[in-house]
């Protein structure tokens, strides 16, 4: 007789659950950050963009714009995580602004706040977008706070799906 193994990238508390199962307790204990992204076109960066949201049990994802994208990247976790879609960012970010959610985007720019030095508020909202265009003028002037994270080699910027992990783990670090 033969054992079902159970190889899904999965801890071993959630061995053997449905993805349903698992979904449902994950919304039990999930943190008040939400991601958006905008312009992210990279299915490599989304997909680590929602890998990191499970990592750090944010409460969802909003992607502007593609909707379609290759989930091989996100190794499963895409089943338990709530993506979602929305065609217009602005329509996305007033809906938060008025379920009370401070709204923060991470980019590079002007006088973007440095990271280590930033108080997170629970109900956030992360703004990110691709490397190269960053955020439209029209999010960064909607936007509550623009935090940047600090570096010390010769590039002046990270990749969204790297930048991503290191904001959700700084927001869990200083909020959960």
């Amino acid at each position: 007789m033969t054992l079902k193994t159970d190889d899904r990238n999965v801890t071993d508390f959630y061995k053997y659950w449905d993805i349903e199962a698992i979904r449902a307790n994950l919304d039990t204990k999930r943190n008040e950050f939400v991601v958006v992204v905008e312009r992210v076109n990279g299915d490599f960066n989304f997909s680590t963009i929602v890998r990191n949201c499970n990592a750090f049990l944010g409460k969802r994802v909003v992607r502007c714009g593609i909707r379609k994208w290759d989930k091989r990247g996100a190794v499963g976790t895409n089943h338990y995580e709530h993506v979602e879609y929305s065609d217009s960012i602005m329509d996305i970010l007033n809906q938060y602004r008025n379920d009370g959610y401070h709204i923060v985007a991470i980019d590079n720019v002007g006088d973007a706040k440095v990271i280590n030095e930033y108080s997170w508020i629970a109900k956030s909202v992360m703004v990110f977008g691709e490397e190269g265009r960053g955020l439209s003028d029209e999010v960064l002037a909607f936007v509550d706070d623009i935090v940047y994270i600090e570096q010390y080699g010769s590039v002046r910027s990270l990749n969204v799906g790297t930048a991503s992990g290191i904001i959700m783990y700084d927001y869990c670090s200083k909020v959960v």
